[in-house]
């Protein structure tokens, strides 16, 4: 088996440096009867696996392929780790998929869980079937702010321990109130562990490598595997960028769906996904 980093091809598990070691993610396999390969679900900045969870399930139904949702490295269930990159991020899908005897899959990722599909695809063509991007381009967002906003949000949440976690919910609710448009979706990440409350994300790790996050590796040679861009109705995407990287792309808007596309028109992403899946 190889793996990719910076720096070229390496063979695991001992010539990988520190930073370019891949950690153990945490994913939930839903099984489906099908032979084809399974889809892959990679969530966005400060989500996690279960965000696609009813999309797994109805995806399962639809077109009977096997659907694994997975937690990016500083996210939901996974290990943290000081170093968070598209590079590394790509490192830790291979080593999953090697672990579950994957040759190929379908890539669906929003977001950064978009951008780190987009890597895969870029650095290990062999092993991505098709791709699918959500609501976002191979070039660097602009939404560093929103985020930036949202952890300082974050990090300002204080809880008492010993509480009832129906009262620490309420109590992180009303501190959360800056940023009430996305305070449901952050609240997804509190846990209680021996009776005190925390983020279940790491929030250092993702603040000191906003850059990173927001931007996208250079690359040169193009994934010419079949690539849906599956976006919102207003939003903006590079052309030229997507057409050099990924010449064989369609890009489809869903009409009153922002850029939690998945969460704001289900069925209609749902049917996108299984349309383009029966695309030869």
């Amino acid at each position: 088996q190889q793996l990719w980093c910076r720096g070229g091809t390496r063979k695991i598990p001992d010539i990988l440096p520190t930073f370019c070691r891949p950690l153990p993610l945490s994913y939930v396999v839903f099984d489906g009867p099908a032979p084809q390969p399974p889809l892959v679900f990679l969530h966005g900045l400060l989500g996690s696996k279960s965000n696609f969870r009813a999309i797994a399930r109805a995806l399962v139904q639809r077109s009977g392929r096997k659907v694994l949702t997975v937690d990016a490295r500083n996210h939901g269930e996974s290990p943290h780790s000081p170093t968070m990159s598209y590079e590394a991020m790509s490192l830790d899908l291979q080593r999953l998929l090697h672990q579950l005897h994957f040759p190929k899959c379908v890539l669906v990722g929003h977001s950064m869980g978009g951008k780190t599909a987009m890597t895969l695809a870029l650095q290990r063509p062999d092993l991505v079937e098709r791709l699918v991007s959500v609501d976002i381009s191979p070039t660097e967002s602009v939404a560093v702010t929103d985020f930036l906003a949202y952890i300082s949000a974050m990090r300002r949440v204080s809880i008492p321990s010993g509480i009832p976690r129906s009262t620490a919910r309420r109590l992180a609710e009303d501190q959360l109130r800056p940023v009430s448009a996305v305070r449901q979706f952050l609240l997804t990440n509190l846990v209680e562990a021996e009776g005190r409350y925390m983020w279940r994300v790491n929030l250092e790790a993702i603040s000191h490598h906003m850059a990173n996050i927001m931007g996208f590796p250079v690359f040169q040679a193009p994934y010419s595997g079949p690539t849906l861009f599956l976006a919102g109705s207003d939003s903006p995407y590079d052309y030229p960028e997507i057409e050099r990287l990924f010449p064989e792309a369609e890009i489809q808007y869903i009409p009153g769906a922002g850029h939690w596309v998945h969460a704001d028109k289900s069925q209609e992403f749902i049917t996108a996904i299984c349309n383009f899946l029966l695309l030869p």
